[in-house]
């Protein structure tokens, strides 16, 4: 129908355009913010987090995975919507609808949350490029920093170059990861028991306060919002319901991605370390050494080549977030060079300097977990407002699971910055 409504010459929306393509393509077309979006949930942080939980406790966190992958499903999709609905970035809803000084604070703390994410993440891919090529961990950082700009770079060819990689990037990741699974093994039965909620001692709390506290990327939440608002302006009601049901399979498939990573990482660990005498599984090198010690030199490799990709691509994203960020909360813009200088000099500081990459990745979650409430709560609020969303407006049920969500990882990010704090 939509054919033959352009072959006949009448004006066509851009969602009738892009379902012009046929109907795969019509429909491949609406995907890709949430692959994005999804890259932040298999950063170098969760390698560390994962493999810790399956070394120490097997298989008992399973269930801690699997309910932070349902989770951040949820907070994607309302980001998502939230962009879509509005067509503004939810830094620039803050900045409408905020007082001014208020605005400022939040443009602080994102500005600080940005550069966190990209501490993790070029600190990650030098540790990578390390255990891979026995490149020191300074050069490795300014590598990762150079290439991660090629990457920005194609956003000037449009948004959908910068889907396409960084989907491909999570793709290498995924299959990384499947390829080590398969080669560890996984107890079946116990992966399955590890479904049930359960703990053991505070140490198990902890870590399991740890991979939920971590399921909300306050600078992915800023990033989903803004690619939604970029890609096809709906034209009616309709239009923007169909566009949101792209947009919730787009999360479906790209957090069941990473939620899939991020169990493999947990299974291989459980199956690899737990009540083995391989040390250091608490930390990245660590990992790589005890891969290839229980599993083989093969699974070694792949868990750094998908550390390598991780980097790349998480700081990428981040150093996006932090271009959406102030535009979005005070309008001016600076260059990309500028802009990857400014995110890349702290990690390249604590690099120069040796500090412990492990512990510098710890202390970058913590300033995440800071601005985790300032990201969240105001989503949470603007898509209950029908000013705001139109139909597209929460459903009381959607908001108070939002509510239930945002309270939980606030209440655990609290605690583990008391437990940092307190030592």
């Amino acid at each position: 129908m939509v054919t033959n409504e352009l072959a006949a010459g009448s004006a066509a929306s851009p969602l009738q355009l892009a379902r012009a393509r046929g109907r795969l393509g019509g429909r491949l077309i609406l995907l890709g913010p949430a692959f994005v979006a999804a890259v932040a949930y298999v950063d170098p942080g969760n390698f560390a987090t994962n493999s810790t939980a399956g070394a120490r406790y097997g298989y008992l966190l399973v269930w801690v995975v699997v309910v932070a992958n349902l989770m951040a499903m949820l907070v994607q999709t309302l980001t998502a919507k939230l962009g879509l609905a509005t067509g503004r970035s939810l830094p620039e809803l803050c900045r409408e609808h905020l007082p001014r000084p208020v605005n400022r604070v939040m443009w602080v703390q994102a500005e600080l949350v940005a550069m966190a994410t990209d501490l993790a993440e070029v600190i990650g891919g030098a540790v990578a490029l390390y255990l891979l090529f026995g490149i020191p961990l300074l050069p490795g950082g300014v590598i990762i920093g150079v290439a991660s700009f090629a990457i920005l770079a194609l956003r000037a060819r449009g948004f959908r170059a910068f889907e396409i990689v960084i989907a491909c990037l999570l793709g290498v990741i995924v299959v990384a990861f499947a390829a080590n699974l398969l080669a560890a093994g996984s107890d079946v039965g116990s992966a399955a028991a590890g479904l049930v909620p359960r703990l053991q001692g505070t140490d198990s709390v902890l870590l399991a306060a740890g991979i939920l506290g971590a399921t909300v990327m306050p600078h992915v939440i800023y990033v989903h919002s803004a690619l939604t608002r970029d890609r096809i302006p709906p034209t009616c009601d309709a239009e923007r319901r169909t566009l949101f049901r792209g947009q919730r399979t787009d999360v479906l498939l790209a957090l069941a991605a990473a939620g899939t990573v991020n169990l493999a990482m947990l299974l291989i660990a459980a199956a690899s370390f737990h009540r083995s005498d391989v040390p250091g599984t608490d930390t990245l090198d660590g990992v790589h050494a005890g891969l290839a010690q229980s599993v083989g030199t093969a699974a070694a490799l792949g868990f750094a080549i998908a550390l390598l990709v991780s980097g790349l691509a998480s700081t990428s994203v981040g150093t996006y977030a932090g271009e959406v960020i102030m535009q979005g909360f005070l309008r001016r813009r600076i260059p990309l060079l500028l802009r990857r200088l400014i995110t890349l000099i702290p990690a390249l500081a604590i690099l120069a300097f040796g500090l412990d990459p492990t512990t510098a990745l710890v202390l970058s979650q913590v300033v995440l977990s800071f601005g985790i409430p300032f990201a969240l709560i105001p989503v949470v609020v603007f898509t209950r407002r029908r000013d705001l969303m139109g139909n597209l407006v929460n459903h009381p049920a959607t908001t108070a699971a939002a509510c239930a969500i945002a309270a939980l990882v606030i209440a655990l990010n609290g605690f583990l910055l008391w437990q940092v704090i307190t030592g």
